[in-house]
């Protein structure tokens, strides 16, 4: 098998075996990401020859037998937002400031102690404020799967990057279903951790840094490296050393609540229906007691943290020149300024929003062991398009099924549960109760193994020139 097809587990097995070396394996990753990234546009700061270099030092420490930490000489890359020191962090926005950044992130720290090889970085949408993978910065990012179709973000290139085989493990970080809305419409694995669980600087409420997989087994496979303790992090958890050698979890006689509508935003297709309720059989199959979860979103609730959003960011743009204000993606330009006329108590009001989803969503989900529901409502739009809705002023129709458990802080993950008529992923959430988030993991890895849908081959480069990058389409 070709190398860049292996997961992290492979590789590091084949590496101790002396199978296979680090420098083959970055070297298959190198020639697919060249094979398919003029199509994709996944990659940020892609570095071929750094990473050769670092394949070459992580082969001499195997040869010793003493490898630098868990993921030695494993290919990685991490989201554009998450510093990497000596270089700028755009943000996914051409009016961001370019200079240097002075350190690694805690992310990347972290995956530079354990011995991956951080080959790239990857693309997203302006200050990751849209779930596409538009930019006015990075060239405009497509899904592997369909090249017409967005791949979600703002992890944008982190699921494109992981659904066309550049390596076994990414980056992404989600605020609103990041991480999990790229991982459903790229047919990836998608953790979204407990709030804290992983540290990240700079820490903001509902923010999280996570894995992005092909399955559960690596995403727990880096869980056990990216949430090791770091003081920058104000709000994380304290470090707890949990048994990240994740197992398959016991079905059999877990209580499952089933939510098929978020309550607000966009209502969910017939074809996401029928894959979740095929998922939700699945579960019944092998044991567990599925019961219907009625929504607890409203549309209220989400308009209000909308508007807090809006308001953060014009605040953060208001203080930019002009022609930096200019430079910013219409539709997200258009977004923020909406929020010139609101008042102090209609933000205050939109800010309380957030203790209230999170009330809402402990209360509906208390009952449960675990929840499952679409990651989306919808499989891919189109690619050129800044939102589902097209709409600034009705910007996340989307996110009602993943927003709920950012604010609420319970761990919650995206694992592919089939495909629509287009050949199109669909993503199943698995939602846990806080904290527990080797136990979604070990649910995910269950789920993955009577999965009845059939998840056919990967996407392959197609044969043909790229396609052109428009800027600025909304």
């Amino acid at each position: 098998m070709q190398p860049f097809r292996l997961s992290a587990h492979e590789l590091i097995g084949a590496y101790r075996s002396r199978r296979l070396s680090p420098v083959e394996a970055m070297a298959s990753v190198i020639a697919r990401v060249e094979a398919f990234e003029p199509h994709i546009a996944a990659t940020f700061l892609y570095r071929p020859e750094r990473a050769l270099a670092d394949a070459r030092a992580s082969e001499a420490r195997w040869l010793k037998g003493e490898p630098l930490g868990p993921l030695d000489g494993v290919p990685a890359t991490v989201k554009d937002n998450i510093a990497t020191r000596g270089d700028p962090k755009p943000l996914g926005a051409a009016a961001s400031d370019m200079t240097p950044e002075p350190d690694d992130a805690p992310p990347a720290a972290r995956l530079r102690e354990a011995g991956a090889i951080l080959f790239s970085k990857t693309t997203m949408p302006d200050y990751g404020m849209l779930s596409s993978g538009l930019s006015s910065y990075h060239a405009l990012a497509r899904n592997p799967w369909k090249l017409d179709r967005n791949p979600g973000g703002s992890s944008a290139g982190g699921g494109a990057a992981a659904a066309a085989l550049y390596g076994p493990l990414h980056v992404g970080t989600d605020i609103g279903g990041s991480i999990r809305l790229p991982a459903g419409w790229c047919g990836i694995f998608g953790l979204k951790p407990s709030a804290g669980r992983v540290p990240i600087d700079p820490p903001y409420i509902g923010r999280v840094a996570g894995p992005m997989t092909r399955d559960a087994a690596d995403a727990a496979l880096m869980m056990a490296t990216l949430s090791l303790p770091d003081a920058r992090d104000y709000s994380s958890l304290k470090y707890e050393k949990l048994d990240w050698a994740v197992k398959r979890a016991k079905l059999k006689s877990l209580r499952i609540g089933l939510m098929l509508e978020a309550g607000c935003g966009a209502r969910t297709s017939p074809q996401v229906r029928a894959a979740v309720e095929r998922a939700a059989g699945d579960f019944e199959t092998a044991g567990a007691h599925v019961e219907p979860l009625a929504p607890f979103m409203t549309q209220a609730m989400l308009d209000g943290l909308d508007h807090f959003w809006r308001t953060r960011l014009l605040d953060d743009i208001s203080a930019l020149a002009p022609e930096k204000r200019a430079a910013i993606l219409p539709f997200i330009r258009e977004w923020a300024e909406s929020a010139e006329g609101f008042s102090g108590r209609h933000v205050f009001r939109g800010f309380s929003q957030i203790p209230e989803i999170q009330k809402a969503a402990i209360a509906a989900t208390h009952g449960f062991d675990f929840v499952l529901s679409p990651t989306a409502p919808m499989t891919a739009f189109p690619a050129e398009w800044a939102s589902p809705s097209r709409d600034p002023l009705n910007p996340f129709p989307h996110i009602g099924f993943t927003v709920a458990f950012n604010m609420s802080e319970q761990p919650a993950a995206s694992v592919p549960c089939g495909f629509d008529d287009e050949g199109l992923p669909i993503g199943l959430q698995i939602i846990g109760r806080r904290f527990d988030d080797v136990g979604v993991l070990a649910v995910a890895q269950s789920y993955e193994a009577i999965r009845s849908a059939k998840m056919g081959p990967w996407p392959e480069p197609p044969d043909r020139p790229p396609p052109t990058q428009p800027l600025f389409v909304v």
